[in-house]
């Protein structure tokens, strides 16, 4: 199991990194999807089925194809990818890259500071809903509003006039 977890993690950044890195946006949210998806199986070795097939239904699934409609109702041309190319110039990720040099070494000071093996916890159903629809129901509501705003947006946006 430590094994699928190392594996599935690597593939996650690798897909994430490309993300960063693709032109072409069709492409891009594939990577996404292949992210998430890996991040469901972290998920699943660390003991947390239902977070893991939470993951893969909502964000591989449902939100991706939002994402993808909205990609398409934008209708983006080669123009868009010409300026997303002279963005990826190496001037642009100096700070980037520094940003993510401080949170590696914070993330390697904390590693370095557990000393005890992990021990996963079975998560289930019932303690998922009871929080989501407990103390966290206003963060899940606010955040479909915000899902809808965007969608909403992106409609205006693409409007011709």
């Amino acid at each position: 199991m430590i094994a699928l977890f190392y594996i599935a993690a690597i593939i996650a950044v690798i897909a994430t990194v490309a993300v960063i890195l693709q032109t072409n946006i069709v492409h891009g949210l594939l990577y996404l999807i292949l992210s998430l998806l890996a991040v469901a199986v972290i998920f699943y070795v660390l003991g947390a089925p239902f977070a893991a097939v939470l993951e893969a239904i909502v964000y591989a699934g449902a939100i991706m194809v939002l994402f993808l409609f909205v990609i398409m109702m934008l209708n983006l041309g080669q123009h868009t990818r010409d300026q997303e190319r002279s963005w990826l110039t190496p001037r642009g990720w100096i700070v980037p890259s520094l940003l993510a040099a401080v949170l590696l070494g914070q993330l390697v000071n904390v590693m370095s500071q557990i000393d005890h093996e992990l021990i996963p916890a079975q998560i289930g159903v019932m303690e998922v809903s009871a929080l989501l629809f407990g103390p966290y129901v206003l963060a899940v509501e606010l955040a479909s509003i915000l899902l809808l705003a965007g969608l909403v947006a992106a409609y205006h946006l693409a409007k011709t006039k």
